[in-house]
């Protein structure tokens, strides 16, 4: 059985997902299309994409088409869940689903009135360290869970053109990290405090965004959380995690290109952490298209769903509120329909 999809935006996730997808057996990518598509043609010719085109609804009205990659900009993924769900669709989307909780709403109801899947491309979630500790947390392993603490560090921040159009800290970037607090932990979060500042660059700041910020949240089975995020760490890419409850802890630290220690006389060395995203996250972003196909394929729930989407868009919201209040925020329960 084969899936045939099309992805809509071929910037450089959309690529990476073309590239991944080519290696599952069973896709076939048929279609891309991407506002500067008179651009990608020799690309497309070497990825053997069969249509190239400027606009998205071809795609869309294609009827071999069973599933679509939502890859363009964050301001256009609410419009196009709806219209991707209406021509009967499955979908993928990368996070954020919008920059608006109502938004989000309106794209996961058209979702659920039109029965497809909505997978939201958190990938982290798909790391193999991070499920180990999920597991370990359930299982038992480390007991009732007291504290998460998580640390989650660019190696250098994004150009001032993507700060204005980024939605903010909380929305491109610590997202990751609250959408990781609430699948490790496994319960909602229902209050946040932030505090953020602006520490690594003042054009960071005159966009009207913050470069650092330390994130603390309280959870629904009264567990507390603490995330701390930068956009520069000099050493490199720092995604560090560690769960504490009354049996014990489990942590997860940097990827590093080799294991070695060398330690002499004048010092212990190892290596920095991977500088670059990609290199951190390669595993996990094929196990995330491998895992989306086989939802599709074979009616699978996904692993990843809109209201886990919705859900850090709200604590995204809260953080920005809490910033800049100087209060913490209470976040109440969100119904999940079965649809999501």
């Amino acid at each position: 059985m084969t899936l045939t999809v099309g992805i809509i935006g071929a910037g450089r996730i959309g690529r990476l997902h073309v590239d991944n997808l080519r290696l599952i057996p069973h896709i076939r990518i048929k279609s891309v299309s991407d506002v500067a598509a008179q651009h990608l043609e020799t690309w497309a010719e070497e990825k053997q994409i069969e249509v190239l085109t400027t606009n998205y609804h071809e795609l869309l009205n294609d009827p071999v088409i069973q599933a679509i990659f939502i890859c363009s900009p964050t301001n256009t993924h609410a419009d196009i869940i709806k219209e991707a769900a209406a021509a009967g669709k499955h979908i993928f989307c990368e996070k954020p689903v919008s920059f608006s909780v109502e938004e989000t709403e309106e794209a996961l109801a058209a979702v659920e009135k039109a029965g497809v899947k909505l997978q939201v491309g958190f990938n982290r979630r798909f790391d193999p360290n991070f499920r180990k500790i999920r597991t370990l947390v359930q299982k038992g392993e480390i007991g009732t869970p007291h504290i998460l603490r998580i640390t989650s560090r660019d190696p250098e921040p994004p150009g001032v053109d993507y700060i204005k159009s980024s939605g903010g800290l909380f929305m491109d970037m610590s997202i990751h990290d609250f959408d990781m607090a609430r699948y490790i932990m496994g319960s909602e979060v229902v209050e946040v405090f932030a505090k953020g500042a602006v520490l690594v660059d003042p054009v960071i700041g005159e966009a009207g965004d913050i470069d650092t910020a330390i994130i603390t949240l309280k959870f629904a089975n009264g567990a507390l959380g603490v995330i701390d995020n930068s956009r520069r760490a000099v050493y490199g890419y720092d995604q560090r995690l560690e769960i504490f409850g009354d049996k014990g802890a489990a942590e997860v630290n940097n990827n590093r290109a080799t294991t070695v220690e060398v330690s002499t006389i004048e010092n212990v060395m190892k290596e920095k952490p991977v500088y670059f995203f990609l290199e951190r996250y390669t595993q996990a972003y094929i196990d995330e298209v491998t895992e989306f196909a086989a939802a599709v394929l074979k009616n699978y729930e996904v692993s990843c769903n809109g209201f886990d989407g919705l859900q850090a868009e709200r604590i995204a919201r809260a953080a920005r509120q809490s910033l800049e209040t100087g209060a913490p925020v209470q976040l109440k329960p969100a119904a999940q329909t079965a649809a999501n």
